[in-house]
């Protein structure tokens, strides 16, 4: 599976300030999230789970392959089961969710399960976190933009909070395309900021390119 920019931006934009000890990466593809967290920050524990046999292989074998692979481990199992047997929070939880991003779905198969929200819906992953986090702890989440105010609904039912919200376009001109969203336990007045991805193909801005470049060979 080709690394989107989803999962880049996400990466980039998740909160360390709070220094997490622990961070928990659902649905971690081939581990490209739990990667960029381990370069950005010293937490000590980077669980991934993933679901899909081939990409839970290939994410092992990333990790193993990291400078971090002391730091990263590899759950290959579902949220639900993962929630119900593990009594540790976490500092921090990312998930780049599947979700519908086309009316129909093709027939790749495994394309499928990564990408279409049947595999794991809003309510049961927002249960699960809600679950899993720590009290202080942040969750950060990358959804379309049509989803948010539903997202963001589901959240509330778990007493989860939004805190920060980015809006990303993918040019000056388009609809905004996706909502990267930070969530807690605790209220707080919700700091909102936009992001465009390019000005033109592969002309990317100023913004996108401060965030992203230390993830990228050539940016």
């Amino acid at each position: 599976m080709k690394i989107g920019t989803d999962g880049v931006l996400l990466g980039a934009w998740a909160t360390i300030k709070q220094n997490p000890f622990s961070i928990l990466d659902i649905g971690a593809g081939t581990g490209v999230l739990s990667l960029m967290l381990a370069q950005r920050c010293q937490a000590e524990i980077i669980d991934a789970l993933e679901i899909d046999n081939n990409a839970y292989e290939q994410c092992v074998d990333n990790f193993e392959q990291s400078p971090w692979g002391d730091r990263l481990f590899c759950y290959h199992a579902s949220i639900e089961e993962f929630a119900d047997e593990i009594d540790d929070k976490y500092d921090l939880i990312i998930c780049n969710p599947p979700f519908y991003s086309e009316n129909y779905q093709g027939d790749n198969k495994q394309r499928n399960l990564a990408r279409f929200q049947d595999a794991m819906s809003f309510a049961h992953l927002n249960e699960c976190v809600a679950m899993l986090l720590s009290n202080e702890g942040v969750f950060s989440v990358v959804i379309p933009f049509k989803e948010e105010l539903e997202f963001i609904k589901i959240a509330s039912r778990f007493e989860l909070f939004p805190n920060r919200i980015l809006h990303v376009k993918g040019t000056p001109t388009s609809e905004r395309k996706r909502s990267l969203i930070e969530f807690s336990f605790h209220k707080s007045e919700i700091k909102k900021e936009a992001l465009i991805i390019e000005t033109s193909r592969h002309q990317y801005t100023e913004d996108y390119i401060n965030l992203t470049k230390d993830f990228y060979l050539k940016m």
